[in-house]
């Protein structure tokens, strides 16, 4: 289970098993045991509770981290005193990590991006199709195909994309949207005028942003102050057939509102994430024509996971080398991330 390279690095593995093996494939192991002696967390256990792993917890250089791991706790901490950094193959480490680490001078790394990459990627597959309403004319045309007009829908030249949040994957969405022949809105309480235009975006207000798009795309980290952000009267500025895209989390859209929106026909939407998630079995939305809905699928999946792992392992890399980690979380990222 474990292996002994000849590397000054001790890793320990504090993830659960089903991680652990969509993250870890076999190549992405292999690279792993050749930079650092690797010692796993047995499953369904947490640092402390656990006597090897309390015993081992002295001798760590690193904790690579991923999905089920224990709360990296001040005890963690103090039991580690060698730990020089915290890699997690994974998104959000708001809730893993205690800021104490920082203090300590623990480097701090998310596997975020990689994530981050495949949302992009479904967002602006996403924005094509919508643009030519190719979801509501596949409903309509299972229906009755004589009937099914395209010409009667906008198409995509010229259309007004606006993107609600200039987070990792709203930054990405917007630099790969530089390649179509749309316009691009952008909306983010962070970002400046030279940042919006550096995305060859054009930054706007919110009222704006909803007013003005054909499509919009939600892409705001969940926090207390964006829950519920997109109301009911937000979402009156949209224009009439327009869509609304949400890749980012449910609830940052007042559920009710979007319902009402969606059932009047008066706006499409394409949902990968929902409030509730999943969707109840008599949700309306399930059955419009209007609404097409995923099963939370544009985040990684599949083969798409192992990315995280060879990200968190590439950091490691870095870190043996002398090199500063590509995708480090400072302290005062945490007030911003999800």
């Amino acid at each position: 289970m474990s292996s002994e390279p000849d590397s000054a690095l001790t890793v320990m593995l504090a993830m659960n098993d089903a991680s652990r093996a969509r993250v870890l494939v076999p190549r992405v192991m292999a690279r792993l045991e050749a930079t650092a002696t690797v010692l796993p967390v047995g499953p369904g256990t947490t640092f402390l509770d656990d006597r090897e792993v309390l015993a081992a917890l002295p001798d760590v250089d690193v904790l690579l981290t991923g999905w089920g791991c224990p709360r990296i706790s001040p005890e963690v901490l103090e039991a580690a005193p060698k730990l020089q950094a915290i890699l997690h193959a994974a998104g959000s480490v708001k809730a893993i990590v205690a800021p104490e680490a920082f203090d300590r001078g623990v480097q701090v790394s998310s596997a975020a991006h990689a994530n981050a990459l495949p949302v992009a990627e479904f967002t602006v597959a996403a924005v094509v199709l919508a643009g030519k309403r190719a979801f509501r004319l596949a409903a309509q045309y299972r229906i009755d195909r004589r009937k099914t007009d395209p010409h009667g829908m906008p198409g995509s030249y010229g259309t007004t994309v606006g993107l609600l949040g200039a987070s990792r994957i709203g930054r990405m969405v917007a630099e790969r949207l530089r390649t179509f022949d749309l316009h691009v809105l952008i909306s983010d309480p962070y970002l400046t005028q030279s940042e919006a235009a550096d995305l060859g975006a054009e930054l706007v207000g919110n009222d704006e942003l909803f007013g003005r798009s054909d499509i919009l795309s939600v892409h705001a980290p969940l926090l207390p102050e964006t829950t519920g952000l997109v109301d009911a009267r937000l979402l009156g500025l949209l224009r009439d057939g327009s869509v609304l895209i949400n890749t980012a989390r449910g609830k940052i859209i007042d559920a009710a509102a979007l319902e009402r929106e969606c059932v009047s026909g008066r706006i499409d939407a394409v949902l990968d994430v929902t409030d509730p998630e999943p969707l109840p079995p008599d949700s309306p939305l399930l059955d419009l024509p209007n609404v097409f809905v995923t099963p939370h699928v544009a985040g990684a999946v599949g083969n798409e996971i192992a990315r995280l792992g060879e990200l968190a392992v590439s950091e490691l890399e870095r870190l043996t080398t002398g090199q500063p980690l590509q995708h480090a979380i400072s302290p005062a990222d945490l007030g911003r991330l999800a």
